[in-house]
């Protein structure tokens, strides 16, 4: 019995050393605290003594991730952005500046801009550049765009300074073959400009503008018949300087209206200059007798 209770305790002790076992190797898996007695001494096992795992976690243990991220996004933009951003605009309407006026220069070039530059990208500049691209089959969009710029100066040449930065605002029309022998003041209608001409060469050229209706200025040649530098009229006592008279009380004289309202205004037959640098340097070089020519 002795025996056998000895060999019975023998037993349920080694059942007790194996669950402690069973009971440590539980702990360390789960990273908890477990007590177990073995042989009167507790055995404490933590998180401290589970060794550290020495392999990576597999993929499929790792975290998915999301696929609206933007960490996981495709950096690249799509076609169409990469597209648009290797040809940008490089003009559009409302655009001010030098490179505007070298557009209208090359433009007018190719007989697509009917005006000298101004260097105001407006709508007549938009539907000018849209001749240009239904021309080279583009699509008329009415801005400028990288490939366009290069493609439009490998067609013009570099303006000139003339070019860029003409004398009056509308180009000079084509000269009155009487404009084309002697000393002549050629007067424009149709371009509302006045080119000083010697010998068939432009020496000067300026902006005008004429009567109305009611007060038309006339037409045909004519002649300087006197100058007045500081002349005032004697029917409206408005100042006329500069005046270059050609016919009867019409003349060729500067007018502040004119350089402050435009076209918006007309004279009462006048020919007016808006310039008052240019007219005063006119009126230096012309003499009484010299040809006057208005024409359409």
């Amino acid at each position: 019995m002795a025996s056998a209770g000895l060999r019975g305790t023998r037993t349920r002790g080694g059942a007790l050393a194996m669950a402690a076992a069973l009971l440590v190797g539980a702990g360390a898996a789960s990273g908890c605290t477990a007590h177990v007695t073995n042989g009167g001494a507790p055995v404490r096992v933590s998180k401290m003594n589970v060794p550290t795992p020495t392999s990576p976690p597999s993929q499929a243990d790792r975290p998915a991730a999301r696929q609206d991220s933007p960490d996981t996004a495709d950096p690249k933009p799509p076609a169409q952005q990469r597209t648009a951003a290797a040809d940008p605009v490089v003009l559009a309407v409302g655009a001010q500046s030098a490179k505007v006026r070298e557009l209208q220069a090359r433009l007018r070039a190719l007989d697509l801009f009917d005006r000298n530059p101004t260097g105001y990208y407006g709508p007549v500049t938009a539907a000018s550049v849209s001749g240009f691209q239904r021309r080279q089959g583009m699509n008329p969009s009415g801005t400028v765009t990288s490939r366009e710029w290069s493609a439009l100066t490998a067609r013009t040449h570099r303006p000139t300074r003339n070019e860029l930065y003409p004398p009056t605002t509308l180009p000079l029309a084509d000269p009155d073959p009487r404009c084309l022998t002697g000393r002549a003041l050629c007067v424009s209608k149709k371009s509302r400009t006045l080119a000083w001409v010697v010998d068939g060469k432009v020496r000067s050229a300026m902006d005008v503008r004429f009567g109305s209706a009611y007060t038309p200025t006339r037409e045909g040649e004519f002649s300087v018949d006197f100058k007045s530098r500081d002349h005032v009229s004697t029917i409206y006592d408005t100042p006329m300087p500069y005046a270059l008279f050609f016919s009867g009380g019409q003349a060729i004289h500067y007018s502040s209206d004119f350089a402050a309202r435009g076209y918006r205004g007309a004279s009462h037959g006048c020919v007016n200059v808006r310039d008052k640098k240019k007219i005063r340097a006119l009126f230096a070089q012309v003499r009484k007798g010299d040809k006057v020519v208005v024409y359409k």
